[in-house]
């Protein structure tokens, strides 16, 4: 006996709220898991995006005052004002290790009868350059905070949803076999509560995967500008360093 659209209507007319709420356990706990994910990984991508966005812009003014002040001295209370800019934060570093060895330097000179047998400036330098690469890391690592989740948001969810969905078509099929009947208004309402939770799989992982790809490309942008700055600063002090701390 042929089943008609009319007969499908009458045995399958929820919505997707209905779907969800006539869906097995396992589907529903699959459901809320997605949920949780989906709603962790906005979180992350609202923070991330007003956190880059900062630092972007601060990064931008920074710059901007280091380049017309004449006097690190000068810069480093300017560079207090600027809590999100990763340039601001590696220059602190940078200019508090190169007053730390000046003034090692100098009560080296005022203890010692003679010269040291290594070259200060170059030991000076080694460490005002390992200070540098401490910050730039830091500060990476911090930008990165919170991006493995939305890696693992993209790589697991659409895995949940589909075991959500092999699980659902399972009760289905057992539905199908407990009445005997394998006609489409039987088997179409459990399909389409299985497939539900594909596609919340989906709807979790999709952004997830766009927003990290996004961010992985901003904060590598960020960590270029860092990296070069790190260079020039060490050029100044390398340029300047047998002269007085401005």
């Amino acid at each position: 006996m042929a089943v008609t659209s009319t007969d499908i209507g009458r045995h399958f007319h929820g919505n997707i709220l209905d779907m969800i709420l006539g869906s097995g356990f396992i589907v529903q706990f699959v459901l809320l898991l997605l949920l949780f994910f989906s709603v962790v990984s906005w979180a992350i991508i609202l923070m991330k995006y007003r956190i880059i966005k900062k630092s972007r812009r601060e990064n931008s003014m920074f710059l901007d005052r280091y380049m017309r002040i004449n006097k690190l001295s000068e810069v480093f209370p300017e560079s207090k004002k600027f809590r999100y800019s990763q340039l601001a934060e590696i220059f602190r570093a940078g200019y508090t290790e190169l007053v730390k060895v000046a003034g090692i330097r100098k009560e080296s000179f005022a203890d010692s009868e003679s010269e040291p047998p290594w070259p200060p400036e170059m030991r000076g330098l080694d460490n005002v350059e390992r200070a540098l690469n401490r910050a730039s890391d830091l500060e990476a690592t911090k930008l990165e905070s919170s991006l493995g989740f939305l890696a693992t948001t993209g790589s697991a969810c659409p895995f949940i949803g589909l075991f959500g969905t092999v699980w659902g078509i399972m009760n289905a099929f057992k539905g199908i076999g407990v009445k005997g009947s394998a006609t489409l208004a039987v088997v179409a309402p459990g399909i389409s509560e299985a497939l539900i939770a594909t596609a919340a799989g989906l709807a979790a992982a999709i952004p997830a995967v766009i927003f990290y790809n996004y961010y992985i490309n901003q904060i590598k942008t960020i960590t270029v500008e860092t990296d070069g700055f790190s260079s020039e600063f060490l050029n100044i002090v390398e340029r300047y360093y047998t002269k007085s701390i401005h």
